[in-house]
Formats: C-alpha cells, sequence, structure tokens
C-alpha cells in the first residue's frame, strides 16, 4: 500500500465527471474554499494512515483508496486528492466493510486489514476501484443541509450509476441512499459523521453500510 504522502501527489490527475441531480436538488457551486484547499484524502489521513481497532472510523476506506492506487496510479480515485475539484464523497465507516466482507465471503473478519484483504481477494481491485468511485458525486459540494431538502433527487456517481436521496424525516435529520442492490439494506446519513470537510470544495458524510452500483 502506498503512503498519504504518495496519495497526495497523484492530485489532479482526474477532472470531475459530469453530475445528474434531479428532485428539488440543483447542483451546487463549491463551498468558500479554505487557503489551502484540503482534499478529502488529506482528511481521511489525520488519524494516521494504519489500520486500528475503532471500527466508526474510515481506515479501511483510506487504504482502500491507497491500495487502488498503488496497483492503477492513473485511476480516477486519485480526484479524492485534489483539493481544488468540487465533489461530494459519501464514506462508508470501517463497520460497513466488515458487514459487506461478510456478505461477500461468509466469514467475520475481526481485523480492519482482514477485511480488506477479504474485500479485495473476493472481487479485486478492479471492482473496489469501481465501487470507491460509486461514492463520490463529483461537480457538486452537497452539505447536509442541502440532502435533507432533497428528498427523491439522483444523484450521479463518478463510477457512471445513479443512486436516490430518500429523506425520512428532517427534523432528527433521517436520511437513506438508496443504492443499485434492492436485496440488502441501504445505507444511512451518520449524524455524528456530517459535513466532513465543509468550507472547502470537497465535501463528505459518513454512511453506515457500503453503497453498491450492482446488485450483488
Amino acid at each position: 500500500m502506498i503512503s498519504r504522502h504518495a496519495l497526495r501527489a497523484v492530485g489532479g490527475a482526474v477532472a470531475a465527471a459530469a453530475v445528474g441531480l434531479t428532485a428539488t436538488l440543483a447542483a451546487a457551486p463549491a463551498a468558500s474554499a479554505a487557503p489551502d484547499d484540503t482534499s478529502l484524502a488529506a482528511v481521511l489521513a489525520q488519524d494516521g494512515d494504519t489500520f486500528d481497532r475503532n471500527w466508526y472510523d474510515f481506515d479501511i476506506l483510506d487504504q482502500a483508496i491507497a491500495t487502488v492506487l498503488a496497483a492503477k496510479p492513473d485511476s480516477p480515485v486519485a480526484v479524492l486528492a485534489d483539493g481544488d475539484t468540487a465533489l461530494t464523497a459519501f464514506l462508508p465507516n470501517d463497520r460497513a466493510f466488515q458487514l459487506l466482507a461478510l456478505d461477500l465471503t461468509h466469514r467475520w473478519e475481526r481485523s480492519e486489514r482482514g477485511v480488506l484483504e477479504r474485500i479485495a481477494g473476493a472481487v479485486g481491485v478492479d471492482a473496489v476501484e469501481q465501487v470507491l468511485l460509486y461514492h463520490v458525486v463529483p461537480g457538486a459540494t452537497i452539505t447536509s443541509r442541502q440532502a435533507l431538502r432533497s428528498d427523491d433527487a439522483v444523484l450521479t456517481t463518478a463510477q457512471g450509476a445513479t443512486f436516490r436521496v430518500d429523506v425520512l424525516s428532517r427534523r432528527l435529520p433521517l436520511v437513506r441512499l438508496v443504492d443499485q442492490d434492492r436485496n440488502d439494506f441501504n445505507p444511512f446519513l451518520v449524524r455524528s459523521k456530517l459535513d466532513i470537510n465543509k468550507g472547502n470544495p470537497q465535501i463528505a458524510h459518513g454512511i453506515s453500510a457500503v453503497l453498491r452500483p450492482l446488485d450483488l
């Protein structure tokens, strides 16, 4: 796996793809950027680039990005290291990947490293790349406040497929993302992990499960 320094170095390798928004959500201009235009890759690296025993942060996602870029340096996943490119990412926590590994392999993996190795071994790096891109909505900085006003919006991802925003409650708030897999649970936005990196062109929201670009 490559280091976070190497990940930052590949920033700017890709231009943002088009984003399709329907219903009440309009593509928003990028929020006012901080002077350094902090990228999401830099934010993910802030707690270190190693696995730990906290299943509710984003170490597996961080290492999955590094794994893809180590194998495919020109991957569009590099856009996450380009802080000048506006995008919104939905970030599955480590527990979400642990559940995906269980679904794919029918084995409960007890370490974060083991989870990533099991997923990559089951589906391959190319599929991991496509799953990561399915969590990125390029061209728009979508805050949680905008998302709450966007019931039934359909978002087009960097992978090319879409998912739908389902606002179950604006008061709680409670927002579900409906992906392309009709047989599994859909992820919810995690209330304590909203608007990560707010104020920069790249913003993110934590989610409780891995979005699936096809029926697994």
